[in-house]
């Protein structure tokens, strides 16, 4: 059953039992509603992944020196790990809600909501994240750096239109997606095998630049490159809008996360052999940098640029699309408010609107506090944040794997399994003790808040609960 403008919704359902079906998970149709395909789910995928990340965090993992190159290495390696995880997860239980549905069903309402509410949370610090990082991209065509509103005001721009193409149905979002992931990988592959062959060792700088423990700058800089490899569980997430999906989520979440991953290993190791250490420390446009350093000149680095804004545009109408729809799918069970269920042309509006205030917001105060390294410090809050859902959905797959519910009895089959779930749990542990100690006080604040989000939902079901059964 589905939610759409004021028909009446469900009673929430028992802990674990579904409100939304697996053969018909919205029950969207119309002109403006498309399921997607494989290919647009693969390119949901890595459209997600690459975005904002791949064009500004070389530059933000500079100062460590090329240790950031391993932590690069070893992020692949748990990314991957995540990948083939939502995959399994997503055979077991295809509707939309990704890490939420799979907490749910595993452990019970309130870690669902948990899950459901610290992705809402990166999602949409994400967006903001990315329109403070296209600034210095936009600033290479048209200065606006220098300008403190004029920037503000561009990264606002920057949210809102793809959340306005998001408004116009799901049909829209995949099309923006589809021509935004083909338009950036040009200029990506340029950089990523044409660096190659202006490639300088000279120019990598010390290996561990920033002193202390090798093991530690490993950590401290794969927290904040976990921001470029948000996006892995995109497919997952809208799992409800995949033609078969039971099939196609874990095959686009695998494929869309190695492919992202081919891109940004070459990519950063290009910049990095580009750009001389020290002026790649304070570079705001890395890719900008080192396409002027391959061929002279300006052209190259306008180029990238224009090519970095598509990318993050594309990025913010994938993100857009995917902060709406945990929520929408937590509302359906009664743990998020019942506006979030509401949906137009197969997108959650409310979701979608309410996320582009919140990022919009963020990203004003963020100017007018005139914060140094925001881009920094918001990565952080979202490597944490987004580690809970992360650690949670690993969880579920332990669940199920000891407790054998669902599971087959091919041995070498479990065997795989268990260890990549293993590599994955292990990954997001790590992942936040290296976001640091200020990322995880800030981002417990935000889970916190949800906690009384969580008390106030509870009680209203109990009240409705008790008022049908006295009736």
């Amino acid at each position: 059953m589905h939610v759409t403008g004021t028909a009446p919704r469900p009673a929430p359902a028992p802990s674990g039992t579904p409100t939304v079906s697996p053969e018909d998970p919205h029950g969207g149709t119309g002109r403006h509603t498309r399921r997607f395909g494989l290919p647009v789910a693969t390119a949901l995928v890595m459209g997600n992944i690459i975005g904002g990340g791949i064009f500004l965090l070389p530059a933000s993992v500079a100062p460590y020196g090329t240790v950031s190159l391993v932590a690069f290495g070893v992020l692949t390696v748990g990314a991957i790990a995540l990948a083939l995880v939502f995959g399994r997860l997503a055979e077991r239980d295809p509707r939309t809600g990704g890490p939420y549905v799979y907490a749910r069903e595993a452990f019970g309402d309130f870690a669902g909501f948990l899950a459901a509410w610290a992705y809402w949370i990166t999602t949409w610090v994400s967006n903001a994240a990315l329109a403070v990082a296209a600034i210095g991209y936009l600033d290479v065509l048209i200065p606006v750096g220098d300008h403190r509103w004029s920037a503000c005001l561009a990264a606002l721009t920057l949210q809102w239109l793809p959340a306005l193409a998001n408004f116009a149905g799901t049909r829209y979002v995949g099309a923006v997606q589809l021509v935004s992931t083909v338009l950036k990988f040009v200029p990506l592959l340029l950089v990523a095998v044409g660096g190659l062959f202006f490639f300088d060792p000279a120019k990598l700088g010390p290996f561990n630049a920033g002193g202390g423990s090798a093991v530690g700058a490993v950590s401290a800089s794969a927290a904040l490159l976990l921001f470029s490899y948000l996006g892995v569980e995109s497919a997952a997430v809208s799992a409800g809008e995949v033609r078969d999906a039971r099939r196609n989520v874990g095959r686009a979440t695998v494929i869309g996360t190695a492919g992202a991953a081919l891109v940004y290993l070459l990519g950063t190791l290009s910049v990095f052999g580009t750009v001389p250490h020290d002026r790649l420390v304070t570079s705001t446009a890395p890719f900008s940098d080192a396409v002027n350093a391959m061929f002279g000149g300006t052209w190259g680095g306008w180029a990238v640029a224009l090519a970095a804004l598509v990318s993050m545009t594309g990025c913010l109408n994938g993100w857009t699309l995917l902060s709406a729809q945990t929520p929408y799918a937590a509302a359906q069970d009664g743990l998020f408010p019942a506006a979030f269920a509401r949906r137009r042309r197969g997108v959650p509006t409310v979701g979608v609107g309410v996320t582009v205030v919140l990022a919009s917001l963020l990203t004003l105060y963020n100017y007018v506090s005139g914060s140094a390294k925001v881009f920094d410090v918001l990565v952080l809050v979202t490597t944490f944040t987004a580690t809970v859902p992360y650690l949670l959905a690993t969880a579920a797959q332990v669940f199920h794997l000891v407790s054998g519910q669902g599971e087959t009895v091919d041995r070498a089959r479990l065997a795989r399994d268990a260890v990549v779930t293993a590599v994955a749990t292990a990954f997001s542990v790590w992942l936040v003790a290296g976001a640091g100690y200020a990322a995880v006080y800030q981002g417990v604040l935000f889970l916190f808040v949800g906690i009384i989000v969580y008390a106030v939902m509870a009680a209203r079901r109990a009240r409705a609960t008790a008022d049908r059964t006295s009736a």
